[in-house]
């Protein structure tokens, strides 16, 4: 990454926080929609993939405002702080057509991105739906999760286009999402990098999961380094999305094998 660009790989060793002590819990015993973020969360942020689209979302402000670099990207992190995305800032503050900005953000090399049997395994024994939620272009989506080997384990895509535009973290999106869908919230799970796009998936009934991300692109980032515990709306964390998968396979067939009668192991 360029000296001139803020955002940096967290190289201190991440902590896994817990739930603060007498907060509700929400498991999985009920989900039957396994809902996931794309970017820095069904890949790993230590591919450094989504360095490339932040790269061209300033290049193409700088393009199409005609203005310096540092000044797009300036507005870049602005308008996404303001509005949710950089997309959506341009549309309200600019009045840009959102067709040609996906297409070239997302214009992006995927060789960093390998195949993830592991990955695929733990998603593919998930039982119920699955579904990929993203900011960004169904394209792109497309594009990613075939790499990792797992696209045709997913029920569909939800971008941003499908929403009509409407971005996480507002509450109106992720409605527009489950109706979309037909998803019962309160059966549902949400993973996510970002944990201010966890609110409104709490706060609609459903199950969350905060995926570490060392990738820092906003300042809750920073701020969840003086973390001690999980705000409310955040159930579950994990450093490793293959790996929690995996352990909530084996806890479920664990849970299975007791009620047909085998003994605890010792």
């Amino acid at each position: 990454m360029s000296a001139e660009r803020k955002i940096t790989a967290d190289r201190a060793a991440p902590r896994l926080l817990a739930p603060r002590a007498g907060a509700p819990a929400r498991g999985f015993a009920r989900t039957d929609a396994w809902i996931f973020d794309l970017d820095n969360t069904l890949y790993p942020a230590e591919c450094n993939l989504f360095a490339q689209v932040d790269h061209r979302m300033g290049a193409f402000v700088a393009r199409y405002l005609g203005v310096p670099y540092a000044h797009a990207r300036h507005l870049q992190k602005t308008y996404y702080r303001q509005f949710g995305t950089t997309l959506a800032g341009l549309m309200a503050v600019h009045k840009l057509d959102p067709a040609e900005f996906l297409a070239y953000v997302h214009d992006i090399d995927l060789s960093v991105v390998r195949e993830a049997p592991a990955l695929r395994a733990a998603v593919a024994a998930l039982p119920g739906r699955r579904l990929i939620y993203t900011n960004g272009s169904r394209r792109h989506a497309e594009r990613v999760a075939d790499k990792l080997g797992v696209l045709d384990l997913f029920e569909d895509i939800c971008d941003i286009a499908a929403c009509d535009y409407v971005p996480k973290p507002e509450a109106d999106a992720f409605r527009r999402m489950i109706r979309r869908h037909g998803v019962a919230a309160e059966t549902a799970a949400m993973f996510e990098d970002m944990p201010m796009n966890l609110a409104a998936p709490h706060d609609l009934g459903m199950t969350t999961v905060l995926v570490h991300s060392g990738y820092i692109d906003h300042p809750i980032q920073e701020q969840m380094k003086s973390w001690t515990e999980l705000p409310d709306h955040i159930h579950h964390m994990t450093l490793d999305l293959t790996g929690f998968l995996e352990m909530r396979r084996d806890a479920a067939h664990k849970s299975m094998d007791l009620e047909e009668g085998e003994a605890p192991d010792a």
